[in-house]
């Protein structure tokens, strides 16, 4: 796959490019699928060919996000950052998703998914789509985005570049920074291959002669030491009025020679090796979850390898020498033409000076009724608040916590914590809260991925502080969103709750599109009580009035509603589904929006992500629509909504409808029975169906178009809510 290398091409046509060959062929698709026009009752809904496959669509959100790099709209350093994030989605899509088929077939444990396809031919085509995105990518950084970012003053300089200053200082920066921590390893029977740890940066180096012990291996590694920056900026009184940065690897392949005196260096190639890292707890085994987390979290480093990058120059005897020592297959392996690890260049996105080059900044906004000086937990008390985030405010929810915490009426603090971020506020409120003489109890779930040891260090600390730490339940992961308040008022306890679709971080409430719902209902919040004992105590499920949940009663009542739906059009009564999440990928709610296709309901949905739906199938899924929204926000919110006969019932979750959340994890799925506040959800869901620059269609073959507004007006969802609500 080739990119255009003029910075000045058509991004229409480097987006027809990225989409070459990376799905089946539309042709051979629908004429396997137009078989089932012989009638209503002879489509057999759970055919393999009805599901698209679940890490290839996977793949297919990578690809939307890569595409953010050549959108003309995004202003250019935020373009860079869409570049990164890809490569940071394609580093964790290896090392879970793909080491986890690797898994399966390596212990010949295959799990055949609803699409039919084998783990083994799953792989094949993750292996072929991968490379051609890479290579896209490389050329993207290289052709377009480079050159632009070196006509506004920001260049990265070749060795080849470097003036006499420059190098004077960089070879400082070499012998006072790298060259004292930096520990090459020369290969022989007494050094045998180091063991590497998960996307270090490391180089593999041809040598020549022998050393002063008379070894001539001729070979040797240099991992990077990971305590340095991967770029280093030149002072300004080198690069003048323009920023200069040197790539490390650009350090080491220069001064090589200085790492092996004596000897010569024929070559110095950068490689880099990815490894499974997902954790594995054997719940059976487990007599404490956080011991045993604990220990697994050093293996992460050295999990099996599951992909070997390295330079476009480095010689194919090497690669093959690195393919069999990491016990790879040729297409496991990916040539880059730059550095190995993109992820490190987030630093570049994160200057100041070049706010020109980023997203115009804003201010998110507040309710009339929580102004500044306002009691929320007063503002609750007489009315339901709902947030958008990141279009209005978080701080609501962290003063809530906090006002809470200081009131001496407050008795109880119960909250669920999967996300925080290490500098949290609402954890510094918590132990506040705890230190105060406040009973707090904190249900963390240490098992949240790449999170694991920083949720560990904040439930110590919330245990020192006298909080009550437990880890929610072995077998399943506590993904729900809720807070529980309990104060003593005139008329008695009273509960109030916030309860959302995101996590309790304030950093990505800022990035993340998230709904969060603060109420005092009296039902709502003696279901989040119920739910609360059931994670803390032992006992049955508790029959809840308001809220659905997972693993219990969500994926039955989804299932419940849309039925009803059908049954409605059948009857020719108003029907429509309109479901946002970023995941759908559970069997049986996809045959159910099947059947309520078939039965004329209309069903619009609004999946960020997988979707293993076909939609537009003929007697199939004529009746559904697909389109994944991308843009500046990462959209995270979980709305579901049904149209019941022209009284609409309004849904906002924690869970996608993926078999992990609806069957394998606590998730919690809460109305929104005030009127006005459901109608204002239906009405911004209306303005991201609308939305014709930043939405993509899916197609029945699982590839994705981009909407384009054409001679109408330009609508941008995202764009269009900040407007709205922002201030």
């Amino acid at each position: 796959m080739n990119i255009p290398g003029d910075a000045g091409t058509d991004p229409a046509e480097i987006s027809a490019e990225l989409n070459m060959d990376l799905s089946v062929p539309a042709e051979e698709v629908e004429n396997d699928l137009v078989e089932s026009e012989a009638g209503l009752e002879s489509v057999n809904l759970g055919d393999s060919k009805y599901f698209l496959n679940r890490l290839l669509s996977h793949l297919q959100f990578n690809l939307r996000v890569l595409q953010q790099a050549v959108t003309p709209e995004h202003p250019l350093l935020e373009r860079l950052k869409f570049l990164l994030i890809f490569s940071s989605n394609m580093d964790e899509f290896f090392e879970i998703r793909v080491a986890q088929l690797k898994r399966q077939v390596k212990f010949s444990r295959e799990i055949t998914e609803a699409d039919g396809m084998r783990p083994q031919d799953v792989l094949r085509e993750i292996s072929r789509i991968s490379h051609a995105l890479v290579s896209s990518q490389y050329a993207i950084l290289n052709d377009l985005i480079i050159p632009e970012l070196a006509e506004q003053g920001i260049e990265f300089l070749r060795r080849q570049d470097w003036n006499e200053k420059e190098e004077n200082w960089i070879y400082r920066y070499f012998k006072s920074e790298l060259q004292p921590v930096i520990s090459p390893i020369g290969l022989d029977p007494a050094h045998p291959f180091p063991r590497l740890v998960n996307k270090s940066l490391n180089f593999i180096v041809e040598l020549d002669g022998k050393d002063a012990f008379g070894r001539d291996s001729g070979m040797a590694i240099v991992p990077a030491p990971r305590s340095l920056p991967r770029l280093i900026r030149l002072p300004p009184e080198l690069s003048g009025d323009s920023v200069h940065f040197i790539f490390l690897s650009s350090i080491l392949h220069n001064y090589a020679d200085r790492l092996f005196p004596g000897m010569k260096v024929k070559g110095c190639y950068q490689f880099r090796i990815t490894r499974n890292a997902d954790l594995s707890v054997d719940s059976d085994e487990v007599d404490d979850l956080a011991r045993a987390l604990r220990g697994e979290l050093h293996s992460r480093r050295y999990g099996d390898a599951v992909r070997l990058e390295t330079a476009d120059n480095c010689p194919q005897h090497l690669i093959q020498a690195l393919v069999r020592q990491f016990d790879l297959g040729d297409d496991e392996w990916y040539e880059v033409n730059g550095p190995v690890n993109l992820t490190r260049m987030f630093a570049v996105t994160g200057m100041n000076e070049f706010a020109n080059l980023k997203f115009p900044p804003f201010t998110p906004g507040v309710p009339k009724s929580m102004k500044k000086g306002s009691s929320v937990l007063g503002v609750i008390r007489n009315e339901d608040i709902l947030l958008h985030h990141p279009y209005e405010s978080f701080t609501p929810v962290v003063d809530l916590i906090r006002e809470a915490g200081k009131d001496p009426d407050v008795l109880a603090i119960k909250q669920t914590l999967y996300r925080t971020g290490s500098d949290s506020q609402i954890v510094d409120a918590l132990v506040e809260a705890a230190k105060r003489g406040t009973e707090v109890t904190a249900v963390i779930e240490i098992r949240a991925r790449f999170d694991e040891e920083e949720n560990l260090t904040l439930a110590s600390r919330l245990q020192e502080a006298g909080a009550v730490v437990v880890y929610g339940v072995v077998s399943y992961k506590t993904h729900a969103k809720m807070m529980l308040i309990v104060r003593r008022e005139k008329e008695g306890l009273v509960r109030y709750a916030h309860l959302g679709t995101g996590n309790y971080h304030a950093g990505n409430a800022r990035l993340y599109t998230d709904y969060s719902l603060l109420t005092c209902d009296a039902n709502i919040t003696n279901d989040v009580h119920k739910l609360f004992q059931q994670l803390t105590g032992m006992g049955k499920a508790m029959r809840l009035k308001e809220i659905v949940h997972a693993p219990f009663t969500m994926q039955k009542r989804m299932l419940e509603l849309i039925g009803r739906e059908a049954e409605n059009a059948k009857k020719g009564k108003p029907a429509r589904i309109i479901l946002k999440m970023n995941g759908l990928t559970e069997p049986k709610v996809i045959k159910a929006l099947y059947k309520a296709s078939r039965a004329g309901v209309k069903i619009d949905l609004i999946v960020r992500g997988m979707c293993c739906l076909r939609p537009g199938v003929p007697n199939v899924s004529d009746n559904i629509r697909v389109r994944s929204i991308i843009g500046r926000f990462l959209e995270h919110t979980r709305v579901f909504c049904f149209e019941n006969n022209g009284h609409p019932d309004v849904f906002l979750s924690s869970a996608d409808w993926m078999e992990r959340n609806l069957l394998r994890r606590v998730e919690s799925c809460f109305p929104i029975k005030n009127t006005k506040l459901a109608s204002r959800v239906q009405a911004e869901l209306e303005i991201y169906l609308a939305d014709n620059c930043q939405s993509w269609e899916l197609q029945p073959d699982g590839t994705y178009r981009l909407n384009q507004p054409g001679d109408g007006e330009r609508i941008s969802a995202q764009e269009r809510l900040l407007g709205l609500m922002s201030t």
